[in-house]
């Protein structure tokens, strides 16, 4: 009895790790990278940079398909924002825009952005990035 319990034990954990492997190759795939690069009126900045961080930890939290939203901005000049967007696929970029978070910070941030420019991205080597940004 304690064969059989292993061999199975063996076989599930072999099922369950090839599930993950092909789990992690159709993310790659289907994934989606943006970098939105943002000019901010600098009298709003603090305030801009307080809704981005709440929204940006709102939406990793709380929304499976968003691998990564990672705000930085310019050591130079600190009202240029860069936001590094990474989502599991199309659908899950199209249910981020319309969280009810996302759409707290669009409304809240609209008069202090200067100007938005999204740049949508291909990976160069997905298969590294896929162990970077694990969920």
């Amino acid at each position: 009895m304690k064969i059989v319990i292993a061999v199975l034990s063996c076989w599930l954990l072999a099922v369950s790790t090839m599930h993950g492997q092909s789990a992690m190759l159709d993310l790659r795939e289907g994934m989606m990278i943006r970098i939105s690069e943002i000019e901010i009126h600098p009298e709003y900045l603090q305030g801009y940079k307080n809704i981005l961080r709440e929204e940006a930890g709102a939406s990793v939290r709380l929304e499976p398909g968003v691998i990564a939203i990672f705000p930085m901005y310019q050591k130079a000049n600190p009202a240029e924002v860069r936001i590094l967007e990474i989502y599991a696929s199309r659908e899950a970029y199209e249910a981020h825009v319309k969280a009810p978070h996302f759409q707290k910070y669009k409304t809240s941030t609209l008069a202090v952005v200067r100007s938005l420019r999204l740049v949508d991205m291909e990976a160069i080597d997905a298969q590294t990035m896929n162990t970077i940004f694990r969920k």
